[in-house]
């Protein structure tokens, strides 16, 4: 009987990471349509190829994160904790940076390595096919590309203890980050953008330039790794993404 607990969980799990992306994508999408209400003009046929991929990736996400989930409260698996004096208080911003700067080195090499031409071909241009990105593209991706993001979380969950509340706050932080970043326009103020922050913090502006030239800021919250290896080519411009965006739509809309 231990295969039905283990299958509600994944199914629940599934429908959690679903709704969560619904919600947020939806948000954003929402805002974009307020601050720039012809953003997204003539890509509704996209949108729903972006949300159709982006559901099937939930799935994807949601069945390792279930399994994971069961184990920790059915035999108590991983090393999340409850109890706020398991661990000093200053672990607990400690392990926030640890859990984010080693997803950022895995979604550096990952997503390098989904450039390369084969599995771009086979597995990345999926992702690539939203020109140009919208909120809805956060989690459109193929499955090969879906099941290199979905083990990331789950396994870091067994080898660096975090609290629970740390760990809803990173999977928040990724989640805004991921749809913020291909939502056409920044969110954050210029000051940080361009300042000390923004030489390296990843946000919309660093990440519209990897979907402008197919190339460079792999990254996802830092610029670390793209400034160590040469991989770093600036910040795009928004008005010229937002020529493209214009361009795009008129051609839908002619079709």
């Amino acid at each position: 009987m231990t295969g039905w607990p283990i299958l509600f969980s994944a199914l629940a799990m599934t429908a959690i990471v679903g709704v969560r992306y619904l919600i947020t994508s939806g948000a954003f999408a929402f805002a974009t349509k307020l601050k720039h209400p012809r953003l997204y003009r003539g890509l509704e046929r996209q949108m729903r190829r972006e949300v159709g991929w982006s559901l099937a990736s939930a799935a994807i996400y949601g069945i390792p994160a279930g399994i994971v989930a069961w184990g920790w409260q059915a035999h108590g698996w991983t090393r999340i904790y409850t109890n706020w004096d398991a661990f000093p208080l200053w672990y607990l911003p400690l392990s926030l940076l640890a859990y984010l700067l080693t997803h950022d080195t895995w979604f550096y090499w990952t997503h390098r390595w989904m450039h390369r031409p084969q599995l771009f071909r086979i597995a990345h241009s999926v992702h690539h096919e939203s020109r140009p990105p919208t909120a809805w593209a956060a989690m459109s991706f193929h499955p090969v590309e879906a099941v290199t993001g979905a083990v990331v979380i789950p396994a870091l969950v067994f080898l660096i203890p975090i609290h629970v509340a740390v760990l809803g706050l990173v999977l928040a932080i990724m989640t805004v980050m991921g749809v913020g970043n291909h939502m056409g326009w920044e969110m954050f103020p210029r000051a940080l953008v361009h300042g000390p922050a923004g030489r390296w913090l990843i946000t919309a502006t660093h990440h519209e330039q990897h979907h402008a030239a197919y190339r460079g800021n792999y990254g996802l919250y830092f610029r670390f790794w793209d400034k160590a290896c040469g991989t770093d080519i600036g910040l795009g411009d928004f008005s010229a993404a937002h020529r493209r965006r214009e361009h795009a739509a008129d051609a839908c809309s002619d079709r």
